[in-house]
């Protein structure tokens, strides 16, 4: 039987609709065809097969790639300190439990693509003492946490999203080892076996008053029923100290990278959007994130489309949904994002978005594994999407790496948190200077 879905699985993904012209899931106005319902999902994985001794990605000219760090486990996420130690989050998804056939598929998919594995649930702690771009002393930060993520800084406390809470321990500048364990500042959504989209990543506002979680939502397309996805699929703000919790912005299906825009001081958010509407539907996207603003999720998507898969109770009473900015291709799975105001870059890349796009699995040609850059002018987008770093997938259509969570270190270069590769690469322009010793 479990041959029998397997090859169903891959006759689904061998069928899949061509895909288009790339700028036509992507930008501002992006085509959108007319959605392709099936039964199954289109499978078509790039097997994790990780890099060669000496290879790297690829970077436009003027950029050297090196390896910042190497034999991590599943690091996701990075957050640089302000003395410019960098912490990477090492988590990965778990196995889903329980969920029937289309769970056995999902697990299947997901391991061959190098997503399950025993999560290690740690944060790293990596030192460049000299400022010379090499990594010269590594400590484990802390660890047995549960699939931390996203991690900020706001006065005495280092604040971290577990998958299901916000925890926060103290901070002495300089140290490398986090004291015991953590506080537990409130609770998320959370399923046992089966958590979805288990990512939590945090901001701090400018001055620290208030920080944001971003929370995945529970299943394609409320596949457990609405209750399951109470307090999901969106953005939530808090107090520092954990009071005055509320849903900031809702409808984000998955919501992952956060970052602020420079000349507007607006948060921005990256989200992958929804499955099974055919090779061109959803185009995940990035776009500026207003206060009580709902995006769709799961009744519409990209602003007024209906999806037709998903009922609106005679009880709900919905606001009309905000379309997002700028979209980034169906299924790239774009989960990094950051605006690169501190980056030593040349003026062409100054200001505008960096996107980790962690690659397709379920459209019949492989799309994302690159890390993308928008530009922007007057905090909007402008202009079309470009690579910045690419080269993850070899000639054989095989996953050397999979990008996701992108910083800077304290030189300015870029760091990309690669989690099939266990690497965090390293981006520097030729003209960018060392940084003073601390």
């Amino acid at each position: 039987m479990k041959k029998l879905v397997l090859v169903a699985a891959f006759v689904l993904a061998a069928c899949g609709q061509p895909a288009p012209p790339a700028e036509h899931g992507y930008g501002a106005d992006p085509q959108l065809p007319a959605p392709q319902e099936g039964m199954l999902p289109t499978v078509t994985t790039a097997e994790a097969v990780g890099w060669p001794d000496g290879a790297a990605p690829v970077a436009p000219e003027g950029f050297t790639v090196t390896r910042y760090a190497e034999n991590l486990d599943h690091p996701r996420w990075i957050y640089r300190l302000p003395n410019g130690d960098v912490l990477v989050a090492e988590s990965s998804t778990k196995p889903q439990e329980n969920g029937g056939l289309m769970g056995w598929i999902r697990n299947r998919i997901q391991r061959s693509a190098g997503a399950l594995g025993e999560s290690a649930d740690r944060i790293t702690l990596l030192r460049d003492s000299d400022g010379d771009g090499v990594v010269d002393a590594r400590h484990v930060f802390a660890e047995d946490l549960n699939q931390p993520f996203g991690i900020a800084l706001v006065g005495e406390y280092l604040y971290v999203g577990n998958t299901d809470a916000v925890v926060r321990f103290r901070y002495t500048p300089n140290s490398v080892r986090a004291p015991g364990r953590p506080e537990t500042l409130f609770e998320l959504p959370y399923r046992d076996g089966d958590n979805g989209h288990w990512t939590r990543n945090i901001v701090a506002n400018a001055d620290g008053s208030k920080l944001y979680v971003a929370v995945g939502s529970a299943s394609n397309i409320a596949d457990h029923g609405l209750e399951a996805e109470e307090g999901r699929a969106a953005i939530w703000e808090f107090n520092p100290d954990g009071s005055q919790v509320r849903i900031f912005a809702s409808g984000l299906r998955n919501p992952v990278g956060m970052s602020w825009e420079p000349t507007t001081n607006q948060l921005w958010v990256a989200v992958n959007e929804r499955d099974m509407l055919g090779d061109n539907l959803v185009p995940d996207y990035i776009t500026h994130v207003e206060a009580g603003a709902f995006y769709g999720w799961p009744y519409y998507y990209w602003g007024d489309h209906r999806d037709e898969r998903v009922e609106i109770p005679a009880n709900v009473r919905l606001q009309a949904p905000t379309a997002p900015d700028f979209a980034l291709g169906a299924h790239t799975a774009s989960l990094g994002l950051m605006f690169a105001t501190d980056a030593a870059l040349p003026q062409h890349y100054r200001g505008g978005a960096f996107v980790g796009q962690h690659g397709s699995w379920n459209r019949s040609e492989l799309v994302g594994y690159r890390v993308a850059y928008v530009p922007f002018a007057d905090g909007r987008p402008v202009g079309g999407v470009e690579d910045f770093l690419t080269g993850f997938l070899n000639s054989e259509n095989q996953a050397q790496g999979r990008p996701v969570g992108v910083a800077t270190d304290r030189t300015g270069a870029i760091l990309v948190a690669d989690d099939v590769g266990n690497i965090i690469w390293r981006v520097a322009y030729a003209s960018t200077p060392a940084a003073p010793a601390q």
